[in-house]
């Protein structure tokens, strides 16, 4: 099985309850999980340009597997279709489109303030506490296209009760892409609720090389 790389989501960190499940698991079977930590240059500084460059760090080119949360699982989609040495995917809530969905989410009026103002206080949860995350953020994330073209099997779960990043952009992406599997889960964004599901799935894809 190639290297395992996992992803966490905006605004999170490799102590994330996810992060820690996967590696712990994987751990007992004797197989190394990669958690990099995709903050590179500090909350304030964030861009996917930044994330897609730690992980292009943590994978130095060698064959890998990407698990992905949220904000994370868009990041490996676009570092999978960018770099065929990535073997697997499997993406959690992926935040397909984050930019659009985000902005939409926020409302003109707050996307206009932050776009002025330079910066935006948001709950960041690595150190439960808020900060200000910068506008090159929403600018930087603009330049990439919503849904990456990879080629790699990947597996998405996906909870029909999200209400941060709606199923319905997991569905469309699965439909045009078919080297795609969704699982629709009862559960929400966070996914927590069918972590062992998800785990068993997980554990089973990757090893299906």
């Amino acid at each position: 099985m190639p290297g395992i790389i996992y992803l966490h989501g905006f605004a999170s960190s490799p102590e994330s309850k996810k992060a820690k499940i996967f590696r712990q698991r994987f751990g007992r079977e004797g197989i190394e999980v990669k958690v990099p930590d995709l903050v590179t240059e500090g909350f304030r500084n964030l861009t996917l340009t930044g994330q897609l460059k730690a992980i292009e760090k943590a994978a130095d080119g060698q064959p890998v597997s990407l698990i992905g949360s949220s904000m994370g699982g868009y990041l490996a989609a676009l570092y999978a279709a960018r770099h065929p040495e990535v073997q697997r995917l499997v993406l959690l809530a992926p935040a397909f489109g984050f930019a659009r969905i985000w902005a939409r989410s926020l409302g003109d009026k707050a996307v206009r303030e932050w776009r002025e103002h330079g910066t935006k206080m948001v709950m960041n949860y690595a150190t439960g506490a808020q900060d200000e995350l910068g506008w090159q953020l929403m600018e930087d994330a603009r330049r990439y296209e919503e849904e990456p073209a990879f080629l790699q099997p990947a597996l998405i779960f996906h909870g029909v009760h999200d209400d941060v990043v709606p199923v319905k952009m997991s569905r469309s992406f699965a439909r045009t892409h078919t080297c795609v599997e969704l699982r629709e889960m009862d559960s929400d964004h966070e996914l927590m609720n069918v972590i062992d599901d998800i785990w068993q799935g997980t554990r089973d894809f990757l090893r299906s090389e």
